[in-house]
């Protein structure tokens, strides 16, 4: 019954999202546009489960780079609508459109010409005539077998915000670097900053044969540079293959003069690698995909400059 119960929950919250999406409009479009043409802050308000979830959604806006901050209703009539300048677009998150304390505020904010997004789950509240662009956050009924406990609707009206987040972000091509530096102190921020040469191994650490090398010199170089790869170059030092000690082992397996061949005749062609500029996150990325431990790191002239193993950034405790 317990399971049943949450199932159900969960059930009724997602049909609401779900609905949700098939409701957005061209005053879905104009909110985004609004946002993006502001040039002052955009100021979040509500109260109760409303004001909870719009302290979230302003936090989400400036997680990626739109300088929002969460203006409580009550505080701002004793005070703090000296924050609110001209420029600035108001956010208002209420279910029913009818919350006195928002009404105390919007005076005085429309008289400052603040263009103002209202997010409700009522479109025929008195509140709508209020506000510039209205967002339909209304549900069926909650999640609450009472239909009173703010669940699918709070829930709708945070999606709603991630949504103008989300479209906001694409719309400006905010990239991960960009929201790496907005998070320096996070891990994944720490990761992102990082880039692929600050973790590279460089000069002799590089593990270099030539085609022309035999096996046996080749695991002398992987050993001996303890990398458990060799970069294959050419004679303008163009990389044209690698060989692992992986290749080595299964090698060793099916040929018993491997160690007299030549690099050129066993070595992976055409091997993945990665440029000195890239992100660590790639890197890591790439790894995972092809399921390979170390990534030469080459130049735009396809020269290595460098080698990455997975090792050194397991080290480095970015992940």
């Amino acid at each position: 019954m317990i399971l049943d119960n949450g199932r159900e929950v969960i059930e009724k919250e997602a049909e609401a999202i779900a609905d949700l999406a098939t409701r957005l409009d061209e005053n879905f479009t104009k909110a985004v546009e609004l946002i993006l043409e502001c040039e002052g802050r955009v100021i979040v308000t509500g109260i109760g489960k409303s004001g909870l979830v719009g302290k979230k959604v302003a936090a989400t806006l400036s997680s990626t780079g739109i300088s929002s901050f969460f203006l409580h209703p009550t505080e701002g009539v004793h005070g703090d609508l000296g924050l609110v300048r001209s420029e600035d677009i108001l956010i208002v998150i209420s279910k029913s459109g009818a919350t006195d304390e928002l009404y105390q505020i919007l005076p005085t904010i429309k008289r400052l010409g603040v263009k103002i997004i209202l997010l409700t789950g009522q479109l025929e509240s008195p509140l709508t005539t209020k506000c510039d662009i209205v967002l339909d956050c209304s549900v069926k009924s909650e999640a609450c077998p009472n239909n009173l406990v703010p669940t699918s609707s709070s829930t709708a009206a945070l999606v709603m915000g991630d949504a103008l987040a989300i479209a906001l972000l694409k719309e400006r091509d905010f990239s991960p670097e960009d929201y790496a530096y907005l998070h320096p102190g996070g891990l994944l921020g720490r990761r992102l900053l990082m880039h692929v040469e600050d973790l590279m191994h460089v000069n002799s650490e590089i593990p270099i044969v030539k085609p022309e090398t035999v096996i046996r010199d080749t695991m002398l170089e992987i050993s001996g540079k303890r990398l458990g790869t060799a970069l294959v170059v050419d004679d303008n030092n163009i990389l044209v293959g690698i060989f692992t000690d992986g290749d080595l082992r299964r090698l060793a397996q099916k040929d018993d003069n491997f160690f007299i061949r030549t690099t050129a005749e066993v070595m992976i062609k055409n091997p993945k690698t990665i440029h000195p500029d890239a992100i660590l996150d790639e890197a890591l990325a790439k790894m995972e995909k092809h399921s390979i431990t170390a990534l030469p790191v080459v130049n735009k002239k396809n020269q290595p400059v460098g080698i990455i193993h997975l090792h050194d950034i397991l080290k480095s405790k970015l992940v």
